[in-house]
């Protein structure tokens, strides 16, 4: 059974799944692909969706609680992420990228040995499910430039100041780049 919940945050609501075996799902609830991925969950792990709760549904709640009062850098939590070969790669890159810092799509196509895949290592990160405990907000365009986060690049911008205020790293990231939006 996927047991969900909704965590209100600093960022706005959020929906947040689990089953006995960890998280496997946190999306904000405004989130375009919310349905697609409760329905995705549903087929991936053969199992029914109820609102409800579960012991690792109350640990998340508490560590985001302290992640966005500043006093957590890292969750202690079970996940539960189906995907492919390369989605779990790329996930688990995710994982290492410290708190507070970012890197480029080329860089963590990099760190996996496969250079030339940036694109198919952004769409894996956009299929990531579990939102700001595998910090797909940390990757960047090469450029520097804040693109590809499903809860928006706002949500993207105060995620990273967030980190670097609490990491003692200046606050130095523009709001947007002229480049990626239209006056």
């Amino acid at each position: 059974m996927i047991k969900t919940t909704r965590i209100n945050t600093p960022l706005g609501e959020m929906i947040a799944a689990a089953t006995n075996e960890g998280i496997c799902m946190l999306e904000f609830a405004d989130c375009i692909k919310l349905s697609k991925e409760l329905s995705e969950l549903k087929k991936l792990l053969n199992s029914d969706i109820r609102q409800g709760r579960n012991i690792h549904l109350r640990h998340l709640k508490k560590q985001l609680k302290e992640y966005f009062a500043g006093r957590r850098t890292e969750f202690d939590l079970p996940l539960l992420t189906p995907g492919t070969d390369f989605q779990q790669a790329v996930w688990n890159e995710l994982l290492k990228i410290p708190y507070g810092e970012t890197i480029s799509y080329r860089k963590q196509a990099d760190a996996l040995n496969n250079p030339l895949a940036v694109r198919a290592v952004a769409g894996a990160n956009g299929s990531n499910r579990i939102g700001i405990i595998i910090p797909c907000h940390r990757v960047i365009g090469s450029d520097g430039s804040l693109v590809g986060y499903g809860g928006g690049v706002r949500r993207k911008k105060w995620l990273l100041d967030h980190e670097k205020k609490y990491s003692g790293q200046p606050v130095t990231m523009p709001l947007f780049q002229k480049s990626h939006y239209l006056l």
